[in-house]
């Protein structure tokens, strides 16, 4: 079977996980701060916290900037529903922005729009870098100076990717940016995830909302300690904490992953020439972008077909090969429709969402694979 993603793992990941196995640590030693900093450096942020998802890490970003009740957040609705859950889970509420039709990223002009004509100014605007390619983060950055939103950017898919001359992740136009490491992304430490900033006071608190919100150091303590294992809980946080095994498997897949994100680069094109004469619309990079390629999005109007998205999904199946969809609309799901949200809210999200299917894009898929998808796609799609 031909799956739409999974992990690449060699030995130097086996023998680092064994490593950590055989010393004396296996949750927050030293494995954990390595990864942090070989990430931060990576990416080219000043910080970096990991933590047990990227959904924790999308939570703990909006607890360090304060987001609480009576706030809101504004998010693109074409995503994972933790781009939008993580505001919920502070109390507050959730908006979304339409996406442009041609990056599936959320559209800056009518995030521009919405910001002039709506009374309630979002406190947190979160960008997300959809399939491994950037947003256009200057222009996203240039509105939170005008409206005074903090920017937390979803970089869940984009570990790798580029944005203008910057890796991102680098939080060059953000206050934040937040990797995910779920084996289908670009580098995984089997579940995990990544918040990264350049603002000392925020990777303080990022680090404190992770571990319960207790913390050992004199310096964030309310009085001197009573002795050397002392410690005090100054904030309500969690237990989002990484392994240490998680964090030696991510460091040594970090290693690779400029290797993972030229073979993608690679395959993505490929697919652009072997199904350039399917009546598809295929994903393109904007001139700002160096996409990641997390996935591979294609579009297909099934109204002018014969076979209907669950035919192309069993046939493609019948033949070895698993598609996926990236992503139902968040606000059609049924707990945001009782929050209010309708269909036809977002039109280019919907729109989007009835034509997409997400064909297989992974290192490991190899180049006579690829053939494969692409001519089984090509014989379902002329009723063969």
């Amino acid at each position: 079977m031909i799956y739409y993603g999974r992990q690449s793992i060699d030995q130097s990941d086996i023998d680092a996980v064994i490593e950590v196995l055989r010393s004396d640590f296996l949750t927050q030693g030293p494995a954990v701060e390595t990864f942090e900093r070989a990430a931060a450096a990576y990416a080219g942020a000043g910080y970096a916290a990991a933590v047990n998802s990227g959904t924790s890490a999308l939570h703990i970003a909006c607890l360090a900037a304060g987001l609480g009740k009576g706030d809101l957040l504004w998010t693109s609705p074409n995503t994972f529903a933790a781009s939008a859950n993580c505001a919920l889970y502070c109390g507050a509420a959730v908006d979304f922005v339409d996406i442009d039709e041609v990056t599936y990223n959320l559209n800056v002009d009518l995030l521009e729009e919405k910001l002039k004509k709506s009374a309630a100014k979002p406190k947190i605007v979160l960008p997300v870098h959809f399939a491994g390619q950037s947003c256009d983060m200057e222009r996203v950055a240039a509105l939170a100076g005008k409206y005074g939103f903090t920017v937390i950017e979803d970089a869940s898919h984009a570990l790798g990717a580029g944005y203008k001359k910057d890796r991102v992740g680098g939080c060059q136009y953000s206050d934040m940016a937040v990797f995910s490491f779920h084996p289908v992304k670009i580098v995984t430490t089997g579940e995990g995830g990544m918040t990264l900033t350049n603002s000392e006071k925020l990777y303080e608190r990022l680090r404190l909302f992770r571990s319960h919100g207790i913390t050992r150091e004199h310096g964030l303590m309310t009085r001197e300690p009573d002795g050397p294992w002392y410690y005090e809980q100054t904030e309500l946080g969690f237990n989002y904490r990484m392994t240490d095994i998680q964090a030696a498997l991510g460091a040594s897949q970090l290693k690779r992953a400029d290797e993972f994100v030229a073979r993608r680069r690679r395959l993505a094109a490929r697919y652009g020439r072997l199904l350039a004469d399917l009546p598809l619309c295929l994903p393109v990079e904007a001139e700002y972008a160096a996409s990641s390629w997390h996935i591979y999005v294609a579009r297909l109007d099934f109204s002018k077909t014969g076979i209907s998205k669950k035919d192309l999904f069993a046939r493609m199946k019948e033949k070895g090969i698993t598609l996926n969809l990236h992503y139902i609309p968040v606000h059609l799901h049924p707990y945001y429709q009782k929050l209010g949200f309708l269909r036809g809210d977002f039109p280019a999200s919907e729109k989007y969402y009835s034509e997409a299917f997400t064909l297989p894009l992974y290192c490991g898929l190899t180049d006579e694979q690829q053939d494969y998808v692409a001519a089984s796609l090509k014989d379902v799609l002329r009723g063969r």
